[in-house]
């Protein structure tokens, strides 16, 4: 990066640079105001909360929050199909709604989520304090390479970067090489796309001869998939583009909550200015110690219009307890998220996450595109590797040691083995938004 975050001269009120007082104060603020209202009009939770006997003028301080019952996504999507087409998670008639975005429906159905123009305006204000701290500035030109359908992607980036006065070109509508063109005519200097599609834009622009590395673009955020937190693909990504890459998490149905810091690369960082972070453990629901690794549960504080309270996320997390170098006072997560509860897999002993997988397929650059399936055979979980070697792995012999190579670190890495074989060049997917590289096979 060219230039860089001065946090000592920023204004110190800005969200963000809130010290642990006033964000905590902050929080207690907004939680009340949002549990108030929501317990007046939104049936979906005064039916919840009535369910477990909880009355919310119990809720004085932060501590007081685990007195409410968690949430699940089942209950959103069970809550979908009883009361289609929103669900009855809905503050405001439904009039009073203007977005509506619905999840990628990865994990299962999508579920269509509405926001009231207060709730969008602070979706976007959440970005505004993202670019903030990755050292983003109104002069940037930021290019957003995805489809701009129902999904919610990068529309909250979009938008939140209009109204910091950011040139914002929408990629839409084209293919790879356009929008390679695109970024190089318009003198793109941040890109916003999941970890998959910047590979596989820096992909196609090698196939092209362009000289990705020699653009304008300095920063990529990435989101939607583990890879912006895996250190080998966030190498090669930051190696094909000449640019820092920045981690971002977030969900349709909570917002976007979190980022990866100027200052502190390998870490994100939670807005709790505009949600309350939980750590817990998976089985007993109860806070893990400082520096434990637990599931995150998120509570959002500006989204009145279809709020979650006590959401199990499924992302398991460890807060890193050391001092922000930005001297930010919010929470840390030491790694990002670290994976999945339920995408956890055990083979042979071993507790396995698609992630501890890229973290291996990434380091070696013979390899383009991969696919891992896992199915039981003797009631045991077998794992599959298909690795799809670049054009120049061509001979037998050359795929043979790139077949054994990768076995090899699998073994020494994750103390198991896995049959790994490879597919022809360009047997294999592409993906413009999420890549799904990792099945389950009943």
């Amino acid at each position: 990066m060219n230039q860089t975050s001065n946090f000592m001269n920023e204004p110190q009120n800005l969200p963000e640079n809130m010290n642990r007082e006033a964000i905590e104060t902050r929080q207690v603020q907004r939680l009340q105001e949002l549990l108030k209202i929501v317990s007046a009009t939104n049936s979906f939770w005064r039916k919840k909360w009535e369910s477990a006997g909880v009355s919310i003028e119990s809720i004085q301080c932060l501590s007081d929050l685990q007195k409410l019952p968690v949430t699940t996504k089942s209950e959103l999507v069970e809550d979908h199909l009883s009361h289609p087409p929103y669900g009855s998670n809905l503050t405001y008639p439904v009039e009073k709604y203007t977005r509506m975005h619905q999840t990628s429906g990865t994990t299962g159905s999508p579920m269509r989520w509405l926001d009231t123009k207060a709730s969008w305006d602070w979706f976007s204000e959440c970005w505004s304090q993202i670019y903030r701290m990755v050292g983003l500035y109104p002069e940037d030109r930021l290019f957003f390479p995805f489809s701009f359908g129902p999904f919610v992607g990068f529309w909250a980036a979009f938008e939140g970067a209009t109204r910091r006065g950011n040139f914002c070109l929408a990629g839409g509508g084209m293919g790879s090489e356009a929008r390679l063109q695109m970024i190089l005519d318009n003198h793109i200097t941040a890109v916003c796309c999941t970890p998959t599609y910047a590979l596989r834009l820096a992909e196609v622009a090698e196939a092209e001869n362009i000289n990705l590395a020699g653009s304008r673009v300095r920063a990529l955020i990435v989101a939607g998939e583990p890879g912006g937190n895996i250190a080998a693909t966030k190498l090669r990504i930051g190696q094909a583009w000449g640019a820092r890459v920045f981690d971002h998490w977030g969900m349709t149905e909570i917002g976007a909550l979190g980022i990866e810091p100027l200052e502190n690369p390998g870490t994100l960082n939670i807005l709790e200015t505009e949600c309350i972070a939980e750590i817990v453990n998976s089985e007993t629901l109860q806070p893990v110690e400082k520096g434990e690794q637990g599931e995150l549960i998120i509570t959002n504080l500006g989204r009145l219009g279809s709020p979650l309270v006590r959401y199990r996320t499924g992302d398991l997390v460890c807060e890193d307890t050391s001092e922000c170098p930005s001297g930010r006072s919010l929470l840390q997560l030491k790694g990002g998220i670290l994976g999945r509860a339920d995408d956890m897999v055990i083979i042979r002993g071993n507790n396995v996450f698609p992630s501890s997988l890229e973290a291996i397929l990434r380091t070696f650059n013979q390899v383009a595109e991969y696919r891992i399936e896992v199915r039981t055979i003797r009631s045991m979980q077998h794992m599959k590797i298909e690795l799809e070697p670049i054009e120049s792995i061509a001979t037998k012999e050359q795929q043979k040691q790139l077949i054994h190579e990768v076995s090899n670190a699998i073994k020494d890495r994750l103390n198991f083995h896995a049959e790994v074989s490879t597919v022809t060049p360009g047997a294999l997917p592409r993906f413009e938004l999420k890549g799904r590289r990792f099945f389950k096979i009943d």
